[in-house]
């Protein structure tokens, strides 16, 4: 069983802390039955996992992609000319089409917005509001 130190390791990795975060990650990949690159020697999985990155007997930069996938909560996917890409791009335009044709129907009057709502009660508040200002009138007096 040969020692392994944190030395030997940071000449493959410099950053001590993505050492930690590499080498935890592998070693739960070898515990999910990855295969081994180095000689088991009655050694864990973490050390296991120290060995293989001190003799770079993995991918580094891909254990690296591994880490930062597993860590991710949004998957972003660069489809730049798929076809979901001009079916989105086809309803878009189809909305704006409507869009278009909608806003050429809307009319825009003198009306209040009270007015509009009223629609045929707009007699009926013209009447209030003269019977308010003839109380008001009255109280005056």
């Amino acid at each position: 069983m040969a020692r392994v130190t944190v030395e030997d390791c940071i000449l493959n990795v410099p950053n001590r802390f993505e050492l930690v975060l590499l080498s935890a990650k592998r070693a739960r990949e070898i515990s999910a039955g990855s295969p081994l690159t180095v000689t088991r020697d009655n050694d864990k999985n973490p050390v296991i996992a120290l060995r293989e990155i001190s003799e770079n007997s993995i991918d580094i930069p891909a254990l690296r992609e591994n880490l930062v996938r597993s860590m991710q909560r949004h998957v972003f996917v660069d489809n730049s000319e798929s076809e979901l890409d001009s079916e989105v791009q086809d309803a878009i335009d189809i909305v704006d089409e409507d869009w278009e044709d909608d806003a050429e129907d809307i009319v825009f009057g003198t009306e209040t917005e009270d007015v509009a709502l009223l629609g045929d009660d707009v007699d009926d508040l013209e009447l209030d509001d003269a019977e308010d200002d003839d109380l008001d009138t009255e109280s005056d007096i």
